[in-house]
């Protein structure tokens, strides 16, 4: 790397990081004003409050979601300055061409890409189980539905159970019915009028059940007030919080998908949406960068306001893009991983057309 990469890079970085800060004071400053009810009704400790809710979990909750805009308007800014005091015209002048201009942008981008992807996989899960945890008790304990209704669920091949209500407060289902099948033959219904969780011996306890058994033209009735039973799903897999899956490691992301795929619960798209984010998202570093660099090194009349307010109107753009796609695929249909997508292709294809009509 030679003086200008140097210089570039570390313009970069530092105008990246300075944003952050900002955005840190404006993100907990509204937040504290808008939450702050919350925290005194529900007797909340300050300490906890600042230490393990914004600390450990809104701050990087609320980076890891602005930080395509936060890296974009970072980008817009010092490059607009350095064209407004004349020094871009040189560098490219002296015979760098621009897709050279574009290396340590490009860098600096990788290095943001890296610790996105690491973040997301790693970090933002554990953090966002923290903010996820105080929110359901100190900030919005009403979010949390005290019950589940209707609940089917294949839990292998050939068994499937139903659950009329599931109270996720003291791992307790009321009316729960379980049937196996062989060769599409039912072969045994089990019906109860309640069933368990014993987070003891980690097993399911069913009572006052009635198990038919079927062999042919021959049926069997049996009878119980209560016995143990080993079931492959958890408390967990009746969980309504909204941001739940947001909660979930990568693995117990995968794990879930999995049984997902057999149980058909109707998550499979806010599953598949969790994984794509995590992965595709840290992408935008550097669509955004070589759309804001494309944008603003040329200088213009009237200095920097106007590329920083195109920079912002975009950024903003590219978030709400995000949103309305991840609406579509939740409510429409949409292919999860086409919803993750399109925002990234759209603002890609807009960078390339900057790029083709920035001064060379």
């Amino acid at each position: 790397m030679n003086i200008i990469d140097r210089y570039i890079i570390k313009k970069y970085l530092s105008t990246f990081v300075f944003t952050v800060g900002i955005f840190i004071v404006v993100i907990v400053v509204f937040d504290v004003s808008e939450k702050l009810d919350d925290f005194l009704k529900n007797k909340a400790p300050m300490s906890r409050v600042f230490l393990e809710y914004y600390a450990m979990g809104s701050i990087p909750f609320f980076l890891n979601m602005l930080t395509p805009l936060i890296n974009f308007i970072a980008v817009i800014f010092f490059t607009s300055k350095m064209a407004d005091q004349t020094e871009v015209v040189p560098i490219l002048s002296g015979g760098m061409s621009f897709n050279r201009f574009l290396r340590p942008y490009m860098i600096s981008a990788g290095l943001i890409f890296t610790f996105t992807l690491v973040s997301n996989i790693w970090i933002i899960p554990y953090t966002n189980k923290i903010k996820v945890n105080f929110e359901n008790v100190y900030v919005k304990p009403q979010k949390v539905s005290g019950s589940t209704m209707s609940t089917h669920m294949q839990i292998d091949s050939n068994t499937y159970v139903y659950i009329d209500n599931f109270d996720t407060r003291r791992n307790i289902g009321y009316k729960f019915s379980m049937e196996k099948f062989r060769d599409d033959q039912l072969i045994e219904k089990l019906i109860a009028e309640r069933i368990t969780w014993d987070s003891v011996v980690t097993k399911w306890k069913i009572e006052d059940y009635t198990v038919r058994t079927i062999d042919g033209l021959t049926e069997k009735m049996d009878k119980g007030t209560s016995r143990d039973t080993t079931l492959d799903m958890l408390p967990r897999d009746f969980e309504v919080y909204d941001n739940v899956f947001t909660a979930m490691d990568t693995d117990e992301l995968n794990d879930r998908i999995s049984k997902e795929e057999t149980r058909g619960t109707g998550m499979m798209t806010d599953l598949l949406l969790e994984k794509y984010k995590r992965y595709i998202g840290p992408f935008s570093a550097f669509i955004l960068t070589l759309m804001g660099v494309s944008l603003s090194s040329k200088k213009v009349r009237g200095g920097i306001g106007l590329s920083l307010g195109i920079g912002i109107a975009l950024s903003f753009t590219f978030l709400v893009l995000v949103q309305f796609s991840t609406m579509f695929s939740l409510k429409g249909g949409l292919p999860p991983l086409i919803a993750i997508l399109i925002p990234n292709i759209l603002f890609l294809t807009l960078a390339f057309w900057l790029k083709y009509k920035a001064p060379k």
